[in-house]
């Protein structure tokens, strides 16, 4: 079963159960992946349905924090029930040292291939590879974390 088909099987469970908050946040995500789908004229796998929790995640995250600022605690509350369920279908991540020992395989794979030692100026080259692999497998942000330490630490 594919993770929409699990999406979509939720959401009939929570129609019956009539948990309305729940429901919602899965209408939401499926209405998000049909829009990605439309935009691109495809269907989307595992790993884009992937990409789009982690894009709706993130929104959640940004909602949060300018709700704190504002104090506006029962819209954060909301986004924070939101972002709980969302959590939900994102597949088990990556510690924090998987990741950095993931980046310091990617830097030795790229230093090899370019013969030289990785500057500040490969950011770009090493974020794009470490993209590559690690997407959908740990969160981004935590990835330019350890791509930026790994290229102070050279």
């Amino acid at each position: 079963m594919t993770l929409k088909d699990q999406i979509t099987e939720d959401m009939k469970t929570a129609m019956r159960a009539k948990d309305a908050e729940r429901l919602g946040t899965i209408r939401l995500l499926l209405a998000a992946i049909k829009q990605k789908e439309v935009d691109e004229r495809t269907t989307l796998d595992d790993a884009a349905v992937i990409a789009v929790l982690d894009k709706l995640i993130k929104q959640r995250k940004d909602s949060i924090a300018a709700y704190d600022q504002a104090g506006r605690t029962d819209l954060a509350d909301k986004e924070r029930a939101e972002a709980t369920v969302l959590h939900h279908y994102l597949p088990a991540r990556l510690s924090a040292e998987a990741i950095a020992e993931a980046v310091q395989g990617i830097v030795q794979t790229l230093a090899n291939e370019l013969g030289r030692p990785l500057a500040a100026a490969d950011m770009g080259k090493l974020m794009g590879a470490a993209k590559a692999e690690l997407a959908g497998k740990a969160d981004m942000g935590q990835v330019s974390a350890a791509v930026k330490a790994a290229l102070s630490s050279r």
